[in-house]
């Protein structure tokens, strides 16, 4: 229960206990926010958990990007998730878990690559309770020349959690922060990147497990996750078999790395028994027999329950952002609750059990393109109300916006025992199960395998679980009201348009991001303090004016924002980037130097050199630009300041995600668009052939 009623707004060197702002502060959510003008900045958390003499007792109390899980799984990273004018990085505390030799936990932030955080606006920390209520929020000022930023710590006083506003910037960044509270920083990227291709070639990476039987067709797993990815300590990882020969050199002790560090599962498929391509695997969730939504919905949520429960880290995945502790997880299906004279039967429950104490949260699921009712939603919060339930989560095919619930529910204030309500989509729940079986790795082979079952079932046709595959009713009639020029300013039909646009994004964001293995996000820009509902009105309007759709995504270790315009007056999809071009050399030396490393690029990709100063550059195709690389040289000789690369295809016209459908369109575009143009572009340009002579 909220107490305070108000969000605690704080000052630099304040503190506050927990206890006295809510009741339900045993899990609290810290979220790190910040915007840029480009909407290109960015930052990453970290978390460190110190003892009573202000250090880390272990280098596995530095929580990072490297190492997301600490303090026994109390500490998670859950990473960023937009806002309306920029990005917000979220940390979730099981604070009744973190271990009694840890009295004070500290929040910072860093940047990399030269960047300072005096190029960033609105640094904010904000800490909301376990039902999501918003508690503290304090802005940190005065951090320009800084690459590392304490933004606050949670601290034990007389056996409570109190807060304390920090704000105090490091010069030396991550490295120099962490090593002042005794962390043992290897940040020479470059050796420890050699010495790791070393040990994958030699297999020595993950510990040596029996696999278990691979589906054909699918990614291998590895049997486990880097010691430090994990958390563990070196010395918990078992040795690889001892082997003849030559005694080999003791390998040295890992330490954490500040360099980002991915860890990939090979994507490598073993050869199939198989006598043709008719036999099929056989599947641990199979769905062939599913014929109605009912039976899809009941299948679906006994399936994702049951690998939450089975597999601790996906589980806790899903669940920790709800609020939930770290502990002993347990889920259900079709459970029976009275409710007046007609009981009530949820889809789910999830319960969580740590130090005796238990979270309990009520599930209800659709499939397909079914809305959640209301009255279900109702029923159901009224329900956990009434037996001290934690939550009611709602999973579905839709995408909740930031500001915009999915279903209105009535809060009784009369009630002491507060209940939250969230929202998953199945997008979501693919995206967390690929992070982790594509990128982080999980504990053993067995878990890896269950996930790729539930991938594999949850990407089926027949699932009804592929996330948002509607652009609503008003989708027709308002391609319609832009042919004929009939839209105006303030039709409501072309706010939900731009809604069901934003839900799309963020739904290519979440493929896309699951995929390769990096964090994708889309690009958000408005004017500050604008509320999300004001920009999608102003969003709304230049839908009418302009007959544009316009979004904007960013792509972790890419150059530029993936831009995508759909264009409902011509029914063309252009997807684009700008490409810096810092390089050093003659103009026609960068634009041979970029053409040859698109080499795999098709021969449609349109090219603009981009000039400093007013006017457009010249501009061709990748086709005529092949021969002739001096057709986009600026004649005038303005000087050169990037590039921009851009696809056009047709874009689909329905408003579903059948093979003419608009969506399908868009996922399509951005793919291949990324496959061809940007990986490319981030990829390092061929060498040049010794015989072949410089021009300028």
């Amino acid at each position: 229960m909220h107490l305070g009623g108000l969000v605690h707004e704080m000052v630099k060197g304040a503190n506050v206990g927990l206890a006295a702002l809510s009741e339900d502060v045993g899990s609290v959510m810290v979220s790190l926010g910040w915007s840029s003008a480009t909407g290109e900045g960015d930052a990453d958390v970290s978390v460190l958990l110190l003892d009573g003499d202000g250090k880390v007792r272990s280098d596995v109390d530095f929580c990072f990007y490297n190492n997301p899980v600490a303090g026994n799984g109390s500490v998670q990273l859950l990473g960023k998730t937009p806002t309306a004018d920029g990005s917000e990085d979220r940390i979730s505390f099981d604070l009744d878990a973190v271990p009694e030799e840890i009295d004070k936990v500290v929040v910072a932030a860093s940047r990399y690559g030269g960047s300072r955080f005096g190029e960033l606006d609105d640094l904010r920390l904000t800490l909301a309770d376990s039902a999501g209520d918003g508690l503290v929020r304090f802005a940190v000022e005065e951090a320009d020349e800084v690459s590392a930023v304490i933004f606050g710590e949670l601290y034990r006083r007389s056996g409570e959690w109190k807060f304390r506003a920090v704000g105090q910037g490091y010069a030396s960044g991550l490295a120099g922060l962490a090593t002042d509270y005794g962390v043992d920083i290897d940040d020479d990227a470059a050796e420890e990147d050699a010495r790791e291709q070393g040990e994958q070639e030699q297999g020595q990476e993950y510990a040596e497990e029996a696999p278990l039987p691979e589906p054909a067709g699918q990614p291998t797993a590895p049997a486990r996750v880097p010691a430090q990815a994990t958390g563990a300590r070196p010395d918990d990882v078992p040795a690889a078999p001892a082997q003849d020969g030559p005694a080999a050199p003791a390998k040295p002790a890992r330490r954490p790395r500040t360099a980002k560090k991915k860890v990939t599962l090979p994507r490598t498929t073993r050869k199939s028994l198989a006598d043709n391509e008719s036999w099929r695997s056989a599947r641990l969730f199979p769905v062939s027999a599913l014929k109605s939504d009912r039976e899809r919905e009941t299948r679906a949520t006994s399936v994702v329950l049951s690998v939450m429960a089975q597999v601790p880290e996906f589980g806790r995945r899903l669940t920790a952002g709800f609020g939930a502790p770290a502990g002993r997880m347990e889920t259900f299906t079709e459970v029976t609750l009275p409710h007046g004279e007609s009981p009530r039967r949820p889809d789910g429950v999830v319960r969580v059990e740590r130090a005796g104490k238990l979270w309990t949260a009520l599930v209800e699921t659709k499939t397909n393109g079914n809305a959640l009712k209301p009255d279900q939603v109702q029923a159901y919060m009224d329900i956990a109300a009434r037996r001290g339930y934690e939550a009611v989560i709602t999973l579905s095919n839709d995408v909740a916006l930031e500001g915009s619930p999915l279903v209105d529910v009535r809060i009784d204030g009369r009630r002491k025992h507060k209940v939250a309500l969230w929202h998953l989509s199945w997008a979501e729940v693919v995206h967390q199960a690929q992070m982790l079986i594509r990128h982080e790795g999980v504990g053993n082979a067995a878990h890896a395998w269950l996930l790729q079952e539930l991938l594999h079932y949850l990407q089926h046709e027949n699932s009804g679980c592929h996330g948002f595959q509607n652009m609503g009713a008003a989708w027709v009639p308002v391609r319609r009201g832009i042919d004929d020029e009939t839209l105006c300013q303030g039709d409501a039909r072309a706010l939900e348009v731009i809604e069901n646009w934003e839900r799309l994004v963020r739904q290519v964001c979440l493929r896309l991001g699951g995929e390769l293995g990096q964090k994708v996000l889309p690009v958000q820009r408005a004017r500050r303090g604008s509320d999300p509902g004001a920009r999608r009105a102003e969003l709304a309007d230049h839908l009418c004016e302009q007959g544009r759709l316009n979004a904007e995504i960013r792509i972790e270790g890419t150059p530029g924002v993936l831009a995508i315009t759909a264009d409902l007056r011509t029914g063309k999809l252009r997807t684009s980037i700008e490409v810096p071009s810092a390089e050093p050399g003659y103009p026609l030396s960068r634009v041979k130097r970029l053409i040859r490393r698109l080499a795999e690029a098709p021969a449609d990709l349109h090219i603009e050199t981009l000039v400093d100063g007013p006017g457009a550059g010249p501009r061709g195709t990748l086709e005529r630009l092949r021969p002739e690389p001096a057709d986009i040289v600026p004649k005038d000789g303005a000087q050169i300041t990037g590039f921009r690369l851009s696809l056009f295809k047709g874009m689909g016209s329905g408003r579903g995600s059948a093979e003419t459908g608009f969506i399908r369109s868009v996922d399509e575009a951005v793919d291949r668009f990324h496959a061809q143009v940007v990986a490319q572009v981030e990829a390092p340009a061929p060498r040049r052939s010794r015989n072949e002579e410089p021009t300028g």
